[in-house]
């Protein structure tokens, strides 16, 4: 599968000459349909890339199973209208499921959209047990580094990614896609699917820092949040809450320290 297509368009100079014609990648941008055990639980708008990773990670940070291994298979197909990704739970595990199916269709993939409980949008989230030690110094390595993990976004202009970064700052492992919240859910996906520990590093996200963004870190394990442009107050109350470390409007100069509840930030007798 490819995140990108070409087009033909006009170059149009504004200040200065410099018309003419030239061809220009583009993020693709589809419906993606999620389906449990041939239910119909959403419809995101999605970069059909690593669509399995992205059904994985999604199943985890919705918290419909706790663990990779309970989903059991994942089928991806395309259509004429997008692609259908079908997903095969255990039986026990439909119970959330049936639940909380809606039809939800949401430019930025937040799923959020059609629930109509306020309570069951902010339901419960577990405690952050992980515990790692990072510094300001890897913060600025990752964000330095980030760069070389987002081809199809130096390409368009037009994809978010998401990193998983060592406590000293390497990227190991990162996913692009138009939605911040579903290159986020690739991430994690991808992690599950090669047995890495969320809990042994941080996560980088060159996005605002939405409340679910927040959330599925959370879910995942991860003990910190790195984001390139600032939280909302939900997502600063809600990190706080799970015990979240989170650091905003990141960049190369300076971040900001929204939480630290658990000391994850070694700040202490530095510069």
């Amino acid at each position: 599968m490819n995140g990108t297509e070409l087009a033909r368009v006009q170059r149009l100079g504004l200040e200065a000459e410099g018309d003419g014609e030239l061809v220009r990648p583009l993020a693709i941008e589809t419906p993606v349909a999620i389906e449990y055990n041939g239910l119909g639980y959403a419809v995101m708008m999605a970069t059909p890339d690593r669509l399995e990773d992205f059904a994985r990670g999604f199943t985890l940070s919705e918290g419909l199973v706790d663990a990779a291994s309970k989903i059991e298979a994942i089928d991806v197909h395309e259509t004429v209208d997008g692609w259908i990704v079908r997903i095969a739970l255990p039986q026990e595990a439909m119970e959330p499921v049936i639940a909380r199916a809606r039809t939800r269709v949401s430019e930025s993939s937040c799923g959020l959209c059609g629930m109509d409980n306020i309570a069951e949008v902010l339901r419960p989230m577990p405690r952050i047990t992980a515990r790692i030690e990072t510094t300001r110094e890897a913060i600025a390595d990752a964000l330095r580094r980030l760069h070389h993990h987002q081809p199809m976004g130096l390409r368009t202009g037009a994809m978010h990614v998401a990193a998983f970064c060592a406590a000293d700052g390497s990227i190991v492992l990162a996913a692009e896609d138009v939605g911040r919240h579903n290159a986020l859910d690739k991430l994690i996906g991808s992690m599950a699917r090669e047995g890495r520990d969320a809990g042994a590093g941080f996560i980088l996200l060159s996005a605002r820092c939405s409340f679910e963004l927040v959330e599925k870190t959370v879910r995942a394990g991860c003990p910190l949040l790195v984001t390139i442009s600032a939280p909302t107050s939900l997502a600063v109350d809600r990190a706080a809450q799970a015990g979240l470390a989170l650091v905003a409007l990141a960049r190369r100069d300076s971040a900001l320290v929204f939480g630290d509840p658990q000391g994850v930030l070694a700040l202490e007798g530095e510069a």
